[in-house]
């Protein structure tokens, strides 16, 4: 069951040391209660990179909760790294998981079906048809603006490892551009051979290794 901690840092400081977590992160499942546990047992453990990554799953997962949120901003608050910027559309939108919001667009589409289907056959009244068809395509545009919303989160990775080193082409060798701090979100723009081409907030790119950056949407 998710451990929800109250959303102040010195609350928060206090419930991640309570002991209610393994001190082992140990994932039972892929839900937001448990990557939410599992975050709260990384920031024990001071990985502060593991811990913003599991809390941003648990947030793509459950969106618009305070908790997540309070503890995911404290997290980077004491890291000393940014927030990535998210419109007013970004987070009204975002009332439900994708999961949920996949199936209220295939609900929607099926009632547009209905509805268009009962107008040919002449079945029940005008009004009925034509509220069930706006109601349907209203379920099917909310699905839609939410996979506007995600689409840049897909594409999202989570620094991971402590000064990350950021290199002017994928290889291991030759002197950084500059430096990535852990759990700082990047933006993944490509990949090659266990590199990944990342932009930072600021606009700076550059390659990294794969193993020093994971996405936040898992990939197999």
């Amino acid at each position: 069951m998710k451990n929800y901690a109250p959303w102040t840092a010195l609350a928060l400081s206090l419930s991640l040391g309570t002991g209610q977590v393994d001190a082992q992160p140990a994932q039972a499942d892929y839900s937001a209660p448990s990557l939410y546990n599992l975050a709260n047992a990384y920031a024990r453990q001071g990985k502060t990179g593991m811990a913003v990554l599991n809390y941003e799953r648990a947030n793509l997962l459950s969106p618009n909760d305070r908790d997540i949120d309070a503890n995911l901003s404290y997290v980077r608050a004491a890291s000393h790294v940014p927030t990535p910027s998210r419109s007013a559309f970004d987070r009204v939108i975002r009332i439900a998981s994708p999961i949920t919001l996949s199936w209220i667009g295939v609900i929607g589409l099926l009632i547009v079906g209905v509805g268009a289907l009962a107008g040919q056959m002449e079945f029940g009244h005008r009004w009925m048809r034509r509220s069930s068809v706006l109601l349907g395509m209203s379920m099917i545009s909310l699905t839609i603006c939410n996979g506007i919303t995600l689409w840049p989160i897909l594409h999202e990775g989570v620094v991971i490892t402590a000064s990350t080193p950021v290199r002017v082409s994928p290889v291991p060798m030759g002197d950084a551009l500059f430096m990535l701090p852990e759990a700082e979100t990047v933006k993944i723009t490509a990949e090659h051979e266990g590199f990944l081409l990342v932009q930072t907030g600021a606009g700076r790119t550059g390659w990294v290794s794969r193993s020093n950056v994971a996405p936040v949407v898992p990939r197999k």
